[in-house]
């Protein structure tokens, strides 16, 4: 693996295509960039974090995150000489053409919403320092999972930030669908790429369909490089950050009526193991997620799920509500209050 310098100096002196910056060097943001760097050798690709140990760790051999072929990746990457880990995160948004965020979102532990909502902390420090810094125009990918509608509030937050009325910035919604174990695999092979956008950041400009238009393709251009046209699909902002939330629900549904199933058999005698079997040799159900359990695996599902609840209610749909918040209750084997 070539060193951190080395990749650094190449990166420098080389005219690029485009220039990426993935804010968040976490799960999500240290995979998905190290594919796209491989992927795409006319691209330099900048992941910065605020933590400098974990940073540290992805310029080593000892990754911070473990995933089948990670190394590997890197390394492929590396010998392009595009890709780079760092803690200038100011110097790189400065740089980039295209920002990623993919930093945390966890569940609000406090104040509205605690329990449920989304913890935006992160994302609007991140949104009120590209604002800051950014001297020229950027495209803005919301790449973390986060409620629908939060295109409208960093819009909002770049608007009352900037330095500079001549610096425009586009939001485009461009979720992950990783799954842990698989991540290398999901990003090299992906069932889909959505990529979302319609609004203009800047509220004294006219809605700009060109621009924002072209803001799309450029997101999409990139995993053009090794994604199949057809795999990859466009949407308005609103679908697109909802699709995430409404996928993984759909996930938990699914576990959530197998476990009601087990339940069942418990009574009456029958295998679990028997009906999931039944169940997925159906080609309209598949063999997905029909593995009974004592609750959700992986950190996202449980997450999602009260998300789309606490979404509901805000709207005052609280028949959807209640009908996600079953979907929870079912798996977690708990009353919901």
């Amino acid at each position: 693996m070539a060193s951190s310098t080395t990749s650094s100096t190449t990166a420098e002196t080389r005219q690029w295509k485009e220039r990426v910056c993935c804010i968040g060097a976490g799960y999500v943001g240290g995979p998905t960039m190290a594919v796209i760097a491989k992927h795409c050798p006319d691209v330099r690709v900048a992941v910065v974090d605020i933590d400098a140990t974990r940073i540290a760790a992805w310029n080593s051999r000892s990754l911070p995150v473990f995933e089948p072929q990670l190394q590997e990746t890197i390394d492929a990457a590396h010998a392009n000489g595009n890709l780079v880990f760092s803690t200038a995160i100011d110097e790189e948004i400065d740089r980039a053409d295209i920002i990623f965020v993919a930093v945390a979102t966890p569940t609000k532990s406090y104040g509205r919403g605690s329990g449920k909502a989304f913890d935006m902390t992160y994302w609007d420090a991140v949104a009120r320092n590209i604002a800051r810094v950014a001297r020229s125009d950027k495209i803005i990918v919301e790449k973390s999972t986060v409620p629908v509608r939060t295109a409208e509030k960093v819009i909002k937050i770049l608007n009352a930030n900037r330095t500079s009325r001549h610096v425009k910035f586009h939001v485009v919604s461009n979720p992950e669908f990783l799954a842990e174990g698989s991540a290398i695999h999901n990003l090299e092979e992906p069932e889909r790429v959505l990529v979302g956008g319609n609004i203009t950041a800047n509220e004294d400009d006219d809605q700009d369909t060109l621009t924002t238009s072209a803001a799309i393709k450029r997101v999409c251009d990139i995993y053009a490089h090794w994604v199949p046209a057809e795999r990859i699909i466009t949407t308005n902002l609103w679908s697109s950050e909802l699709a995430k939330l409404a996928s993984n629900a759909f996930l938990a549904q699914r576990i959530s009526s197998i476990n009601a199933v087990s339940a069942m058999c418990e009574e009456v005698g029958a295998e679990v193991g028997d009906i999931s079997r039944v169940l997925g040799m159906d080609p309209r159900i598949n063999n997905k997620y029909l593995s009974a359990s004592v609750g959700f695996g992986g950190s996202c599902l449980k997450k999602d799920v009260l998300a789309l609840v606490y979404i509901c209610e805000s709207y005052q749909l609280h028949e959807v509500a209640e009908y996600w918040k079953s979907v929870r209750c079912a798996t977690s084997n708990h009353v919901c209050q």
